[in-house]
């Protein structure tokens, strides 16, 4: 195999020995690659964030919900929240208990809510409204309230969760009408929670979220646990240089609050955080082909099977993911050359990379989208009846193993009831 642009892989051993290029013919393309030795030391380092003693990692499943790499991550001890019953239901396929499960609903029907509550897990809301039909459904039982701090972060206008222009959270001026709902159902809030937004760099938003959050709690007596969010981000421009989010620094603020709320709240209550970029992003790689090379007037378009079916990211967010190149002859590059490459979706806007300085690419080579763990697999689709990938996973021993099968063409009919002649 040529090397021809590996620099982010090669750094941190991510193919664990294998070929890529044979990857890419064992398996086909697209194919979402998994590095479990990644993925472990992710959890690794959120668990130890802080040294505060009753401190939760919730992994957010909604970034990642493959069956093999929720069983990953609750072998290292994390918990798990969910967004849906079907996020509740995989979770409890992959092992967690119904208390190791927090339910953080948005929106949601009677008999969505019923489902997480007869689940047995714990349930946030985050409006009066939804606390009303929570008392409702279920008098006398443990809740959660999810807050909006006020304060907001993220890398795209649609990913931030908090601030005044978002639809998630309580308004903290609601707080007595929290209380009277509460009162009127004989509700125990055992927890609140925000979520600040997704993708921070630096760690003073989330300071800044935490120290209002815990503002809210005071307010509130008994409580047994405070979430704090996630949005821990990732450097997606590595091959550029760009320097990871500061943990190191971010997890002796967070400790610092953590202890002096706790002195002043009067008991040692649990925080939780709960991050999914963090722990799936890096921990994953899309192969794809590439099958023309064309210029169209003075700009050169690369094509490859990787459109927005199978990561939607870019044409969601304009968000960038680095590409690599891997060749499976010995033919070397003779230039670099700025392209565009695009998918195979009929839609002008399926752009996986825009006006990129690469080395010249040719038809044939297989390219590595790298850092796609997070809100890739999990938002793919069947957009002009193309197949979801496959999902691979490199186990620690090098090891291959096939975590979910590629669509085949019967699956598209699944579901659908023809028409019957008269």
């Amino acid at each position: 195999m040529n090397n021809v642009y590996t620099k982010v892989t090669d750094a941190v051993n991510f193919f664990e020995g294998n070929d890529p290029t044979e990857l890419a013919k064992q398996y086909q393309t697209p194919l979402y690659v998994y590095n479990e030795r990644i993925l472990r030391q992710r959890c690794r380092d959120l668990k130890e964030l802080v040294t505060y003693p009753k401190f939760v990692v919730d992994y957010s499943a909604k970034a990642n919900s493959n069956l093999a790499f929720l069983q990953i991550v609750k072998s290292e001890g994390l918990e798990v929240d969910a967004m849906s019953p079907g996020e509740i239901f995989l979770e409890k396929q992959a092992g967690f208990a119904p208390e190791e499960i927090f339910y953080i609903c948005n929106n949601v029907s009677e008999e969505e809510m019923r489902y997480a509550i007869d689940a047995g897990v714990t349930v946030s809301v985050d409006s009066l409204s939804q606390l009303e039909q929570f008392g409702r459904i279920a008098p006398g039982h443990p809740v959660a309230v999810r807050f909006n701090p006020g304060v907001g972060a993220g890398h795209h206008e649609k990913v931030v969760t908090a601030g005044k222009k978002t639809k998630f959270g309580v308004d903290p001026e609601y707080i007595p009408q929290v209380k009277e709902i509460l009162q009127k159902y004989n509700l125990k809030l055992i927890g609140i929670n925000q979520h600040i937004g997704s993708l921070f760099m630096t760690g003073e938003a989330f300071v800044a979220s935490i120290a209002r959050l815990f503002e809210i709690a005071a307010q509130f007596k008994g409580l047994k646990f405070i979430d704090m969010g996630g949005g821990f981000g990732i450097p997606y421009k590595k091959e550029e240089g760009e320097a990871p989010l500061d943990l190191k620094e971010l997890g002796a603020a967070i400790d610092r609050a953590l202890y002096q709320f706790a002195e002043e709240y009067g008991e040692q209550i649990t925080f939780r955080i709960e991050p999914g970029r963090y722990i799936s992003a890096e921990c994953s790689v899309i192969l794809s082909t590439v099958h023309s090379v064309k210029h169209n007037h003075d700009k050169k378009f690369v094509g490859c099977d990787c459109g927005f079916n199978v990561l939607q990211r870019p044409i969601m967010y304009d968000s960038y993911h680095g590409v690599e190149i891997y060749r499976g002859s010995d033919v070397p590059s003779q230039k670099r050359e700025t392209v565009t490459i695009v998918g195979n979706i009929c839609e002008s806007g399926d752009i996986l990379a825009k006006d990129r300085e690469l080395p010249e690419i040719f038809e044939g080579d297989v390219l590595g989208v790298l850092d796609a763990g997070a809100y890739g697999f999990a938002m793919a689709s069947s957009y002009n009846c193309r197949m979801r990938p496959a999902e691979i996973l490199i186990r620690e021993n090098g090891q291959v193993v096939l975590t979910r099968e590629r669509e085949e063409l019967d699956d598209l009919l699944r579901h659908m009831i023809p028409l019957k002649e008269n």
